[in-house]
């Protein structure tokens, strides 16, 4: 039998952001909205990141401002955390 992986597992990695939330909790959640989680502690959030996104630790970004799950679609105000993250590769 083959180990199942998961679906994100076969894409292209992509940004995974963990931080957290208004309530204390962790949160990781990839840039898209395609997978994400609550989490007791920072350390299983990365754990979760890094199964999800195919074992890329340069593409998990933990962010220091509050990070609620949005499960409907993209992060809000993803466009200016993307273009930050943008902004720190190219220097």
């Amino acid at each position: 039998m083959k180990p199942v992986e998961p679906p994100s597992c076969s894409s292209t990695s992509t940004i995974v952001f963990i931080g957290r939330n208004s309530r204390g909790n962790w949160v990781a959640q990839e840039q898209n909205g395609l997978y994400g989680g609550l989490f007791v502690n920072r350390t299983q959030a990365v754990k979760y990141a890094l199964f999800e996104n195919g074992r890329h630790p340069e593409t998990i970004v933990e962010l220091s401002r509050e990070i609620e799950l949005d499960m409907g679609g993209k992060l809000s105000s993803s466009n200016h955390i993307t273009a930050a993250v943008s902004k720190r590769r190219a220097a």
